[in-house]
């Protein structure tokens, strides 16, 4: 996801400025919109639902159903704010296109193919004029473009990884599990889970295209499994949080070049934890001293401090996230509160972040299978 979509759904250290939502009006200002991304079942979450989170106290109010639709379990906007895309991982894989009414609500312009099963994590360029999707189940990543309505058209540029890992039970083939665009608009980096690679293209606005850099990848430990990214603000260094290893790779990127040289790989657990975990989301503070990884099975967010010099990282605590399986989180606008969506325990939970970086617990919402949540300044 490029540095903008990564501010508004909080997930990079890419700072950049935020479009103000003119269809999404707040009762105070100290109150913006936010969506929720969700797993849907029967009894459970019904699909993007829509919140609003005060600033001043970190609190999310009890979330309204904004659209119903099947697992929307990534969300990203429009720079425009006039749109809002989602995939769909129930059915064979799509991606949604929803148009913002007034009030928050959503409403569905269209559905397309994204060419591959179980899509997990979308971006869209600077010019919104295309949408990426990777395919999870699939191991492919495409590109669909954006038509003027908002709506998305049929996959227009499309990559298939291919391959095997060494663990036989996760890495049996390719699983490409996130997508970004770099600072520059000209480059797409994508996590391949199963691949142990993190894979690195040429993007063709234009002609929503894909071409492999020089060199096409860069790779992580065997058996590390990345999963998302997280980029320093002047984009040299690059964050990777490997699921199956619970680690964190740090790499040195000269310039805009494709070229990824790992400086420094950590362990985003403490040394005595001995249960069964998985990590899941990465993101730097917006003032780039701190770096956040949430842990899925010891339940917690690992803090880790940032030198701006090397990039390299040194952890710094771990605060549980009071609640079960915390697969998403994001960091405010303002830098204030770090929000965490616990899918498992059904709530959200925000915490305080301080001078120093910790984060201590400011308030609970009860929300079914919270996935995702996009801030909407």
């Amino acid at each position: 996801m490029n540095s903008l979509l990564r501010s508004l759904v909080i997930i990079s250290g890419m700072a950049t400025a935020l479009p103000i939502v003119s269809s999404v009006s707040t009762s105070r200002a100290a109150e913006i919109p936010v969506y929720i991304g969700t797993y849907t079942k029967a009894g459970g979450a019904q699909g993007i639902y829509f919140s609003r989170y005060d600033t001043e106290t970190g609190k999310v109010s009890t979330p309204d159903l904004a659209v119903a639709t099947k697992s929307p379990s990534f969300l990203v906007m429009h720079p425009n704010g006039k749109s809002v895309y989602a995939v769909n991982e129930e059915g064979g894989g799509s991606v949604s296109a929803f148009a913002v009414d007034p009030g928050g609500k959503l409403h569905e312009i269209n559905r397309e193919q994204s060419l591959g099963n179980g899509p997990t994590h979308l971006a869209i360029d600077r010019e919104g004029k295309n949408v990426l999707v990777a395919n999870y189940g699939g191991g492919s990543i495409a590109v669909l473009p954006v038509a003027e309505d908002g709506s998305v058209r049929k996959v227009a540029g499309f990559i298939q990884h291919k391959g095997t890992g060494p663990d036989p039970k996760r890495q049996e083939g390719p699983h490409a599990h996130s997508v970004y665009f770099d600072a520059t608009n000209a480059h797409v980096f994508t996590c391949d889970l199963g691949l142990d690679k993190i894979f690195i293209y040429r993007f063709n606005p234009a002609e929503s295209s894909l071409s492999p850099a020089d060199p096409p990848f860069a790779s992580t430990a065997p058996g590390a499994g990345p999963r998302h990214l997280a980029f320093s603000a002047k984009g040299d260094f690059v964050y990777c949080v490997n699921e199956m290893a619970n680690t964190v790779t740090v790499f040195a990127r000269e310039g805009t070049k494709a070229i990824l040289k790992e400086v420094q790989t950590i362990s985003t657990l403490p040394s005595d934890f001995k249960g069964n975990s998985s990590t899941a989301e990465i993101m730097l503070h917006p003032n780039g001293k701190y770096l956040y990884v949430s842990n899925r099975g010891h339940d917690s967010i690992a803090t880790f401090n940032v030198d701006a010099d090397t990039g390299k990282l040194t952890a710094a605590g771990y605060t549980p996230t009071q609640g079960a399986h915390p697969r998403y989180f994001g960091i405010d606008p303002a830098g204030k509160f770090l929000v965490a969506a616990n899918r498992d325990s059904n709530n959200i939970v925000s915490f305080r972040i301080d001078d120093a970086g910790k984060l201590t617990h400011a308030s609970t919402t009860e929300c079914q299978s919270p996935v995702c949540l996009l801030f909407v300044p």
